[in-house]
């Protein structure tokens, strides 16, 4: 017996679409799913993209006011894709008024926001879901099952990147992404929010680390007019780049195991360089979400000189099979959200939670919030 479940997006950028197509794939890809999204609403304030996307992905009705959508009785679930400062205030109004969420990461400003929307979640008993979707990768699966059953050894060390060039232009607009009270922290939220969620998916919680920031383009022009991703803008007047755009990090884990985590949004000549190396006693694992269906493993008892086997994903590893059926063949960015779209989904048929929820945006918040300590005061912060 297959159920509707009414659902609004909220914040119709590049973001609040990638939802909408998840949302119409999940028929496709996961046909055994006991609930089908159908699109209620959508909110978004900037004059007549809403229009646009319900003529293109068929929403019953537009809104400018997210409010309308929390008092809209055929809403049930809803996606939160709206800016960072928005996230607290539309995550907890919306878990009030009974409505299942999935909200972009990292959840709010700070690890307070984040508990917030965690806490309205849980008193309301409805289900959530969090857009850490590189975790949703098959060979990230994979690596993990690999690391949990002790094929490695014991975990020594990890070393998770996520460089980017996103911003690296100078003419780059000053965005809220820019400003502390709307965007928060900078590559903080947008990539290493990623990356902590990475290493606590692989290896477990972080007991402490000690963090390094840095703002190379100090300056940029303000928008003219309405903005969606990033956009250029010349001319405008110039104001401060208020968060950074590099943190390096040190991780210890409660494992015992250390880490190494770096990320920049401003490295010229690198498009999502993201992925992972993580060490044993006995073997390792490497990624490049670039080459996403790949794994690299080194196993074995050689211990030196000992080889590594590049590993193709296929049916078995994760979700790989909802969407290809052999091995090799290729996977996207957008595939990771119909994933995420599915767990989801799933949460909320079945009444229990799957993938990433909102205790980990808390944990990776509260990662993000001790690295900005830790880089003002120059010393190891500890996150227990």
């Amino acid at each position: 017996m297959v159920s509707t479940l009414g659902v609004a997006v909220v914040g119709f950028g590049w973001m609040g679409r990638v939802h909408t197509q998840a949302y119409q794939r999940i028929p496709h890809h996961f046909p055994q799913l006991s609930v089908r999204p159908e699109l209620v609403a959508v909110a978004e304030e900037v004059p007549g993209r809403a229009e646009e996307a319900a003529a293109q992905f068929g929403f019953a009705s537009t809104t400018r006011d997210w409010r309308e959508v929390v008092t809209d009785p055929r809403v049930q679930a809803v996606s939160i894709t709206a800016p960072n400062f928005l996230h607290r205030e539309i995550g907890v109004a919306m878990a009030e008024a009974g409505k299942h969420i999935w909200i972009e990461k990292p959840v709010g400003l700070t690890a307070e926001d984040a508990r917030s929307v965690a806490d309205a979640v849980a008193k309301a008993g409805v289900r959530s879901t969090v857009g850490f979707n590189y975790r949703n990768a098959p060979a990230v699966a994979h690596a993990r099952d690999l690391i949990a059953s002790g094929e490695l050894g014991t975990v020594t060390h990890v070393r998770v990147r996520l460089f980017s060039d996103y911003a690296a232009h100078p003419d780059g607009a000053l965005t809220w992404r820019y400003e502390r009270a709307r965007g928060g922290g900078g590559v903080l939220g947008d990539l290493a929010s990623h990356g902590v969620d990475l290493a606590r998916f692989l290896l477990g919680d972080i007991e402490s680390l000690a963090a390094d920031t840095a703002v190379f383009i100090p300056e940029r022009a303000r928008p003219t007019g309405a903005t969606a991703g990033h956009t250029l803008a010349t001319g405008g007047e110039l104001g401060p780049v208020e968060n950074e755009d590099y943190v390096n990090c040190l991780l210890r884990f409660a494992s015992g195991a250390r880490g190494v985590l770096e990320a920049c949004r401003v490295s010229v000549g690198e498009q999502n360089n993201y992925g992972f190396e993580v060490h044993g006693t006995k073997g390792a694992v490497f990624w490049d979400y670039r080459r996403m269906g790949e794994l690299g493993v080194s196993r074995g008892t050689s211990y030196q000189d000992q080889p590594v086997s590049t590993v193709f994903v296929g049916p078995g590893h994760g979700e790989y099979g909802a969407f290809q059926p052999g091995a090799a063949n290729a996977m996207g960015y957008d595939d990771l959200k119909v994933i995420e779209a599915h767990t989801f989904l799933r949460s909320v048929a079945e009444g229990t939670s799957y993938g990433a929820t909102l205790d980990d945006a808390v944990h990776s918040a509260t990662a993000l919030d001790a690295m900005s300590r830790s880089a003002e005061r120059g010393t190891w912060v500890s996150l227990g």
